[in-house]
């Protein structure tokens, strides 16, 4: 699938690769899914499906955040106070501690509740909005549709890449 580049593509893909992610990770054993205790090592790191949606989980929180805190009059410190773009590996450790005593079942729970949050978000905005380059001064030189696109269905491909490197170290 393209990159969107509406607000009705973004949200068909981002409707389109949640859905995909929840298939794959109803095809990962039950045992699997539910022991945070299992790790596969992935991308330079040990990983199971909760960790996978509690980082998808707090992007969304971070994007909820940006939006929030700009839609109050301010400007969000992106990505999140005391980190760059480059020190994004550091704010993912940091992210992770978060969910780290999280269930599998909570975090079920909890990205599915954000999803939802973020795709209320894309619906309050219209399609120059999201996608109009430079529109909101917060979004520096992109469209508030990227960073949407970024939090949702691109960081949903990601996570079906990882799981199905989960799916793979597990059989």
């Amino acid at each position: 699938m393209s990159r969107p580049t509406s607000k009705d593509e973004l949200l068909s893909a981002a409707s389109a690769e949640f859905a995909k992610l929840w298939e794959l990770l109803d095809k990962l054993p039950e045992a699997i899914r539910e022991d945070v205790t299992w790790q596969a090592h992935i991308e330079d790191r040990s990983r199971n499906p909760r960790d996978v949606l509690g980082h998808l989980h707090q992007w969304h929180l971070l994007m909820l955040g940006w939006h929030g805190v700009a839609e109050a009059g301010g400007r969000p410190q992106i990505p999140a106070p005391g980190f760059t773009w480059r020190t994004t590996p550091a704010l993912n450790d940091q992210l992770w501690q978060r969910e780290s005593a999280t269930s599998y079942v909570d975090a079920v729970r909890k990205v599915k509740r954000s999803h939802d949050q973020v795709i209320a978000v894309i619906k309050s905005h219209s399609n120059e909005e999201l996608f109009t380059k430079k529109h909101y001064p917060w979004t520096g030189s992109t469209s508030l549709g990227a960073f949407l696109v970024s939090a949702t269905s691109s960081h949903y491909v990601w996570a079906q890449k990882t799981l199905r490197a989960i799916k793979k170290a597990a059989t």
